[in-house]
């Protein structure tokens, strides 16, 4: 069956209960956790503490989404935690291919993320080193942003690429994720979607991953 996860994102859960939060989710593909450094992004989230604690109490995967300068020094500390994933910014990476190769030695598959005026085509050579490529579809540092439609045919490129690559590369989307713009990033090929307040602003979080993978799934090339 192809691919289609949801990833609902901590970053619009409750902080003060975030291990009740991530019970709440345990129906979804993995969690997505958000590390911010206030430099490359302007904004401050958690790091490799809190996220060691959410590792040892999540009933699903953590996808770790590096928004940080640096990545080459700090990223492989995160998948000898343990996270499953762990996604850097080609923006920040001094050797992506180098710290892709570290991050899968450590056991995490290795995801490359592009902001959405970054272009995709200068990284898709590296999709071998890669296990996920993850389309930006709000610029990076707040949740609650309104999915840029601007960034869809850089998408539809990624989609091309990736299935002349084998398909076995994750093509995930992150940033205004709903019901209704889940549609169009499933058309233009992504099948790992992060969801942030449409998730955890539910009344039943469950409910609305399973609203959000069958909208996905039916609109998906």
């Amino acid at each position: 069956m192809t691919r289609c996860d949801i990833h609902p994102s901590i970053l619009s859960a409750d902080f003060s209960r975030l291990g009740e939060e991530l019970q709440r989710i345990s129906t979804a593909d993995a969690a997505h956790v958000d590390v911010m450094d206030n430099h490359f992004v302007p904004n401050l989230t958690l790091g490799l503490p809190v996220v060691e604690r959410l590792q040892a109490v999540s009933p699903v995967p953590l996808d770790l989404h590096l928004m940080i300068e640096d990545p080459d020094r700090w990223a492989p500390a995160y998948a000898e935690a343990g996270c499953a994933s762990v996604t850097f910014h080609a923006e920040a990476a001094a050797a992506p291919v180098k710290l892709a190769r570290e991050l899968r030695a450590a056991g995490a598959k290795a995801g490359l993320a592009v902001r959405p005026a970054t272009p995709v085509e200068p990284y898709l050579d590296l999709l071998p080193e890669l296990d996920m490529l993850l389309v930006m579809t709000v610029e990076p540092g707040f949740g609650g942003q309104k999915f840029l439609d601007v960034t869809l045919p850089k998408l539809r490129r990624a989609a091309q690429a990736v299935r002349a690559h084998g398909g076995t590369v994750a093509l995930q989307v992150d940033g205004g994720i709903t019901e209704e713009t889940i549609v169009r990033a499933a058309e233009a090929g992504a099948d790992t979607f992060v969801a942030g307040s449409a998730v955890y602003g539910a009344e039943d979080p469950g409910a609305a991953i399973e609203a959000l993978r069958g909208t996905a799934r039916r609109h998906m090339g």
